[in-house]
């Protein structure tokens, strides 16, 4: 029996001992290794692509609910009438047609004073913006006295605006772009 106590003693002392093997450690990993999670370089490593999912998360969003204004749905036949509206501008030339446009208070009327040849009773205006179909109105201008019409508008937003007059039976035309409320008056010849 003493014999067996020894080696059960020794068995129970080698247990209760750790065992150290420091001869192969590095300082480098001396001290206790942190979790992944606590490190920064994981983190700063994924910014980038996170960075570039949110991204494109909003760009989807952006192109899914908002409408492409600049797209007209007849492009070709907008197109094909280019030669059209090109020969409106010779026949405003040729009446030797000027207008000037001058808005009121508020932008919310309009009054054009034409000087030409063959002037007519009422006058088309359209007011259009570059980006934004929604905010273009269309007024029909009614004379108020020689080469003198005035009509009615929606407020214009300040901006850029792209603005034409031509008679009723669309023979001719004056067009020109309007910087509000830079300018308050806009001067129009053929080209």
């Amino acid at each position: 029996m003493s014999s067996e106590q020894p080696a059960e003693t020794h068995t129970q002392h080698v247990r209760e001992m750790p065992i150290q093997n420091t001869a192969h450690r590095s300082p480098l990993t001396a001290h206790r290794a942190k979790p992944w999670y606590r490190e920064p370089w994981p983190w700063l490593l994924m910014v980038a692509p996170l960075a570039a999912v949110a991204g494109g998360a909003v760009t989807l969003w952006l192109a899914v609910t908002t409408s492409d204004g600049l797209v007209a749905e007849d492009y070709y036949k907008q197109g094909l009438a280019i030669n059209r509206t090109l020969s409106r501008d010779v026949v405003a030339r040729a009446r030797n047609l000027h207008a000037r446009v001058v808005l009121g208070d508020g932008f919310n009327r309009v009054r054009v004073t034409l000087s030409g040849e063959a002037l007519p009773d009422r006058l088309a205006l359209h007011v259009v913006h570059p980006t934004r179909p929604g905010m273009d109105q269309t007024a029909l201008l009614t004379g108020v006295g020689r080469g003198t019409y005035e009509a009615a508008l929606q407020p214009l937003t300040s901006g850029r605006w792209q603005v034409t007059i031509e008679d009723e039976a669309r023979s001719w035309r004056l067009a020109g772009i309007w910087q509000l409320p830079e300018q308050n008056a806009l001067e129009l010849a053929a080209p």
